[in-house]
């Protein structure tokens, strides 16, 4: 229900199309949900949230008849009004406080009301983990597209991190609701870094986790700022990984020939140091090598994604590059609230956004970014 004084100002039509134009939408169907969710959790890099729970909230939609769409952003009038949606908070807490597609739903629909103005289509803040799903749900409660981009073009712990903070977009307003009708306005705020701040301090009250409206955004913002063909990057990713493991071929090998990646490493976790505090997931993942790493010790750091990798000592990735721990026999992602001692994994580098690269891009996601001294170099540096 719209609340007093919203029905007027609202959109009279969708104004996600061009004028006169032919849009390209296409069904999302549920075997591209299935390979999304592999796909997101590899590009969330450790953080995100974990996909199984977007993916079965996916599953009830699909099956009570809902339906979502992709378009890319191209296709957007300059005008549109488009929701950005993430769930925010440490990954560890989602395992045990669940959210259902309604709630997250409620936080795009909150902003409408909130602006008078309902959202034409909605994209994801960040393609990488649960997140890369999240969208998904909204479009299928309001009934418009997703378009293929996001903010991130993986996954980050903070709202400074994305490409339209670098683009120096407008950081309000937002929203943050939760499972008990908490519901949360920051309507103004200066930078994207005092946004972090106040949002952070309303996910940790409701219990370090929350769906939140990002600042919404029109067609022309999405088009100059977005990070596009994230879904359907995921999505083939995701889809490699399942046809290897039906074939039983490499999985690993699999993502690495549909991504210009590098193999970085491959051992078994022998300690695991982490702690949830002021809504984030830090902490240290210590491997030992095997195979062609065999003497040659890793440690990652994260704070909800991987960060910063060793070998002996040495930085060897870090942010923006994407570091990607996956499993070694199933190549799926592994989590920084999943890892454990024991397991078999493969360490894998993937490039990340070019807007990233830039000195105002590293400013926001570089190493210096997180507290970590270190000049940022690529794997992928010649």
């Amino acid at each position: 229900m719209w609340g007093p004084g919203h029905s007027a100002t609202t959109s009279s039509s969708r104004a996600c199309l061009h004028e006169g134009a032919a849009v390209k939408l296409r069904d999302i169907t549920e075997d591209d949900i299935e390979s999304l969710a592999v796909g997101a959790w590899v590009l969330g890099t450790g953080g995100g949230g974990n996909p199984y729970l977007s993916l079965l909230n996916m599953r009830v939609l699909y099956r009570e008849g809902r339906r979502a769409r992709l378009m890319p952003a191209s296709d957007l009038d300059d005008e549109a009004w488009v929701g950005v949606i993430a769930n925010m908070g440490a990954p560890l807490v989602g395992i045990e406080r669940l959210t259902d597609h309604q709630t997250i739903a409620r936080a795009a629909r909150l902003m409408e009301e909130h602006t008078g103005r309902r959202f034409d289509a909605v994209m994801g803040m960040e393609i990488g983990g649960g997140n890369g799903i999240r969208p998904l749900m909204v479009a299928a409660h309001l009934g418009v597209p997703v378009v293929d981009s996001d903010t991130m073009g993986r996954a980050y712990p903070e709202a400074q991190m994305t490409s339209v903070a670098v683009g120096g977009l407008k950081p309000c307003p937002l929203t943050a609701v939760d499972v008990r009708g908490l519901e949360s306005i920051v309507e103004t705020v200066p930078t994207w870094t005092w946004a972090e701040r106040i949002v952070r301090k309303i996910c940790v009250e409701y219990g370090s986790t929350a769906p939140t409206c990002q600042p919404p955004r029109t067609g022309a913002e999405v088009k100059r700022w977005g990070i596009h063909g994230t879904t359907t990057k995921a999505i083939t990713i995701g889809r490699a990984v399942r046809d290897a493991q039906r074939t039983h071929d490499d999985p690993v090998a699999a993502i690495l020939a549909v991504e210009p990646g590098k193999l970085l490493y491959r051992g078994k976790v022998v300690d695991v140091e982490r702690r949830a505090t002021e809504g984030f997931l830090r902490g240290i993942v210590r491997f030992e090598g095997m195979d062609d790493w065999r003497g040659a010790g890793m440690q990652i750091n994260f704070q909800n994604e991987w960060i910063v990798a060793r070998l002996d000592g040495e930085p060897v990735a870090m942010t923006p590059d994407l570091i990607c721990v996956l499993d070694s026999v199933s190549g799926e992602a592994v989590g920084t609230e999943t890892i454990r001692y024991g397991q078999r994994v493969t360490v894998v580098a993937l490039p990340g956004p070019d807007i990233f690269l830039t000195r105002a891009g590293l400013a926001h996601v570089g190493p210096r970014a997180f507290g970590y001294d270190i000049e940022f170099r690529s794997v992928f540096a010649s």
